[in-house]
Parts: C-alpha cells; sequence; structure tokens
C-alpha cells in the first residue's frame, strides 16, 4: 500500500541524492523556466529534496555571509590595532581630562562603541543577505 502519497511509499527510505557541484549552468542557451520541473523544487517521478538551483543560492548565501563576517572581523581588528597604537603614545602619557587618564578614556569610550556599531552593522547586512536570499527562493 502506498499511503496515499503521489510518488510511492511513503515509509520507505529515500536514497540521498548524489552530490553535484554547479560551476556554471548548462543550459545551452534555453531560459532557466524551460529547465525548471513542474512541480515546486521537486523533480517529477523524484522525492529527493531541493532542486540545485536552491543548492547554489545556500552555497551563494554562506559565501556572502562568511565574506561579510571576515570583513567585519577584519575591521574590528584594525580599528582595535589603530585603538593600541593611539593608547600607547607618549604623547597620552601626561594628558589628562578631568582627572582620567585620556588613554583610559579612549578604552572606556572608543573601543566599547567600536564594538557595538560593527556588531549592529553585521547584523543589519546579514539580515540583508538573508532577505535577499529568502527572495530568490521564494521565486522558484
Amino acid at each position: 500500500m502506498s499511503g496515499g502519497a503521489p510518488g510511492g511509499d511513503e515509509h520507505a527510505p529515500a536514497a540521498p541524492p548524489p552530490r553535484v557541484r554547479v560551476t556554471a549552468p548548462r543550459n545551452g542557451g534555453r531560459a532557466a523556466s524551460d529547465r525548471r520541473p513542474a512541480a515546486r523544487g521537486r523533480r517529477p517521478g523524484t522525492d529527493t529534496g531541493p532542486t540545485d538551483i536552491h543548492s547554489v543560492y545556500v552555497r551563494s548565501l554562506i559565501r556572502s555571509q562568511l565574506r561579510l563576517a571576515l570583513i567585519c572581523a577584519g575591521g574590528f581588528v584594525l580599528a582595535t590595532v589603530v585603538f593600541v597604537l593611539a593608547v600607547v603614545a607618549p604623547a597620552l602619557d601626561g594628558a589628562f581630562v578631568a582627572g582620567v587618564p585620556v588613554s583610559w578614556l579612549l578604552l572606556g569610550f572608543g573601543v566599547y562603541p567600536l564594538a557595538i556599531t560593527v556588531a549592529a552593522l553585521y547584523v543589519r547586512a546579514a539580515s540583508r543577505n538573508e532577505a535577499r536570499y529568502r527572495s530568490l527562493a521564494e521565486e522558484e
């Protein structure tokens, strides 16, 4: 008995699809809509999971999120090094504001706002990347 599933027995274990690396489109001049299967996200007659285009979208999202993380981390490290160089500068040894050394003020009121700003920019850009991915995935 098939149990009501149109493609076969729903209790039978499905074999995982073979791994495929898509490096370039192989459409031979055909439009992308001509290659798409009729069922959303499924090939006719199979029940193997998402189509290749979804895999490409996910890999693209992962690459863009990694690129964003590396840029934010690199920028934060660079700015932190600049703060450290400013703190150890001999010109700030004798500088005080309201009895507090300027180097302490730089650490207290410079590094923490920098970290919060980088984190907020990262979250905003990561959300934008995910929204773009969702809009592409929903078009399929």
